[in-house]
């Protein structure tokens, strides 16, 4: 291990590996920086970084090769009341670090205080408790890689059908995987697991967070694990758990396992899209580990109270991170540069508001829909080309809940779509006007506040529609539990919601009635149905087109095992057949993938009875039954050839069958039944003036002619 260290380069952070040696570069607010430096054995050499531009330290040391483990050790004033909590005792990871290796051992030395004295710095060394970083080598071009990664999407917000699936849990009972790649991200490129994606027809993927997680002190010890991965310390590093190389002893090529996974899932006409957690890490409040941020420049990385210097917590996970402070803002926006660079096309961010707050007060300030970090993205040369997601959420006491506050580049998760299909298959009154709004894209959330000037008016593709998600039940759970049943998360089903807006359909759980059973499948058919049909940019929780449960546990986000993983041998064929038909039928016609935001003059909406719908029929608070006359745009935007027939579409809530009569310009056409979640298997039939709708059921009309 050499000894020698001189001044690097400042202008690139981290690890940057050069033919004579390894440049490191850290952001910190300390007085002095040390880079700690470990051999095979463990022993560590400690070489002060040499080089300070303004609070960028750096140093240039001969003869590091990748594979070489290391971090940093920050000395400067402890001062918890203003913010400040330098303590060189603990051994702190490179926040640029694209390998994370080793885990923590919660205990006494990974606190940066006394225990007994939290206004006093530990003198307990944090080195044998926590995770090392890995020099790594740049990544050579793969196997499938393009001449040039082009950032952006590659179709229409309006064409996408994003698929919800956790890498780990979608592959690792795969039978056609091989054991050594289940669970990983190249189990995932396998073959078998992207050809699965492709018969369905989806075009997205949107993968649970990937960045390098640590479990919760919590969680550890219940003998639990951070399945979900909610709880980022490495903003760079692909999580390990997820490497079929780091298993094999080949740790240094998870960067290209990742890389090549994107390319395959492109391969086969996939976009990938991260869910990112850059509102909190894995350090928590004070009581929490120093494993990082805290060490190297706490002020400078998460959002403090001037008062005190206590960690204000918008995300539930006791702090925020300080994406106002340049030093963070670079971070965050130089990972994700970075992970466009791997290939990936897009993001969605967890608890978004969080980012865009203005202000340190105890609640976490406002939200501000021109704030920093959302404009440097729509600037940005290249994140202003990549999809956007945000989960317009947080647990801020103030103005927590932004649904359609984001920029026209934004799409948002729709939880009021979520909530309302949700109520209208469980018979909830006085929803057929809500249900009206959610089916044609909520253009009551994303058509623009004219009074807000940064909201301008709003594609309904921005509109993420869902009816469930990895957050909650799963689409069998919905119609199979009344109640939450976490009993296996170890709080003793105190975790996860209460609103579930589900209904069993008769019986709690598992049913061998085959009156309830049919119920229930008829209900999960109609929801997929009805996301499939709506206007906006569908999003299914994976594995609910195969009826997967979780046993009625709604936050399973610490359940490594068969509650949270793909049953490959159970699932159920006729509803993956349903829903790869559905998708097909949405991809196919324009009148299904629509792009402008609904005008007063359209859709056309009709009672039963076929009589236009008035103010009193949308008052109705009993009314079950509506009738939805869908055209196609007079210009699509769409990227292919699609078909322009004319759609009816018939949603029966009632307990009985209804007879519906269709509007006399409707009965003109000659229309067939395309879809039947009553019946799905039922040949197509021709139908005239008149129509047939059996109980809690979705019927679809295509035009027999242009």
């Amino acid at each position: 291990m050499t000894g020698t260290i001189r001044p690097g380069d400042p202008s690139t952070l981290g690890a940057t590996v050069t033919d004579r040696g390894t440049n490191f570069a850290v952001s910190s607010g300390g007085d002095a920086v040390w880079l700690c430096l470990f051999d095979d054995a463990g022993a560590e050499t400690r070489l002060a970084l040499p080089g300070r531009e303004v609070d960028v330290w750096h140093g240039f040391v001969e003869g590091v090769r990748a594979g070489t483990r290391y971090g940093f050790r920050v000395d400067g004033p402890f001062a918890p009341d203003r913010g400040l909590r330098y303590t060189p005792t603990k051994l702190l990871l490179d926040p640029y670090a694209r390998r994370i290796v080793g885990g923590v051992e919660y205990c006494d030395a990974v606190l940066d205080h006394d225990v007994d004295a939290p206004e006093m710095p530990s003198t307990l060394d944090s080195a044998p408790f926590v995770p090392r970083s890995v020099v790594v080598d740049p990544l050579p071009p793969g196997p499938r890689r393009r001449p040039a990664v082009t950032a952006g999407p590659r179709r229409p917000a309006s064409e996408l059908v994003i698929y919800e699936l956790h890498v780990r849990g979608f592959t690792m009972t795969h039978p056609d995987i091989p054991d050594d790649l289940r669970g990983t991200f190249a189990g995932l490129a396998h073959p078998a697991a992207i050809d699965y994606l492709c018969s369905l027809g989806v075009n997205a993927v949107e993968l649970l967070p990937v960045h390098r997680s640590v479990a919760e002190p919590e969680l550890v010890s219940h003998h639990l694990t951070n399945y979900w991965g909610y709880n980022t310390i490495g903003f760079f590093a692909p999580h390990n758990d997820y490497s079929a190389a780091e298993r094999a002893g080949r740790g240094a090529e998870t960067v290209a396992e990742f890389r090549d996974m994107v390319d395959a899932l492109h391969e086969g006409g996939i976009e990938v899209i991260l869910d990112v957690v850059y509102n909190h890490t894995a350090e928590g409040d004070g009581s929490g580990p120093t494993l990082c941020h805290r060490g190297l420049d706490n002020r400078a990385y998460y959002v403090l109270d001037p008062e005190d210097g206590s960690y204000v917590d918008t995300t539930g996970c006791r702090n925020s991170v300080a994406v106002t402070h340049p030093t963070t803002l670079r971070m965050v926006t130089d990972s994700l540069r970075y992970w466009v660079s791997l290939g990936v096309d897009g993001f969605r961010f967890d608890l978004a508001p969080t980012l865009a707050r203005r202000g340190v007060e105890h609640d976490g300030g406002t939200f501000d829909p021109a704030a920093t970090f959302l404009r440097v993205l729509g600037q940005d040369e290249i994140l202003s080309r990549v999809r956007l997601i945000a989960e317009p959420w947080d647990v801020g006491r103030n103005d927590s809940h932004q649904l359609g506050a984001f920029g026209p580049e934004w799409g948002e998760w729709n939880d009021r779509y979520r909530d309302c299909v949700r109520d209208y298959w469980r018979s909830h009154e006085g929803m057929l006007a809500p249900l009206a709004r959610r089916l044609t894209g909520s253009a009551d959330v994303f058509g623009g506040r004219t009074h807000d000037p940064h909201i301008v008016d709003r594609r309904r593709a921005a509109s993420v529609n869902y009816v469930t998600s990895h957050d909650g039940f799963t689409l069998r759970d919905l119609v199979s539990y009344d109640r939450k049943h976490n009993e296996a998360n170890g709080f003793h089903n105190s975790d996860g919601t209460d609103d579930n807006r589900s209904w069993n359909c008769g019986a709690e759980g598992p049913a061998s009635d085959p009156a309830i059973v049919a119920l229930r499948r008829r209900q999960a058919r109609a929801m997929l149905a009805t996301l499939l049909l709506s206007a906006g940019t569908p999003m299914l929780l994976g594995g609910d087109e195969r009826g997967r449960t979780q046993r009625g546990n709604n936050n399973p986000y610490c359940q490594d095992n068969e509650i949270s993983w793909f049953d490959w041998t159970s699932g159920d064929e006729n509803l993956i057949a349903f829903t790869r038909d559905l998708i097909a039928l949405r991809h196919g016609h324009s009148a299904l993938c629509r792009a402008a935001v609904a005008r007063a003059d359209t859709p056309d909406w009709f009672t039963p009875d076929g009589t236009a719908m008035t103010d009193d029929d949308w008052r109705n608070p009993r009314a079950r039954a509506l009738v939805w006359a869908v055209a196609p745009p007079e210009s699509s935007g769409a990227t292919r050839t699609l078909a322009d027939n004319l759609f009816v579409v018939l949603f029966n809530g009632w307990w009985h069958g209804i007879d519906v009569t269709l509007a006399p310009h409707l009965a003109q056409h000659r229309w067939s039944v395309v879809v039947d979640t009553f019946a799905p298997d039922a040949p197509s039939t021709l139908v005239a003036e008149r129509c047939h709708v059996r109980a809690r059921s979705v019927v679809v009309l295509r035009s027999a002619t242009s």
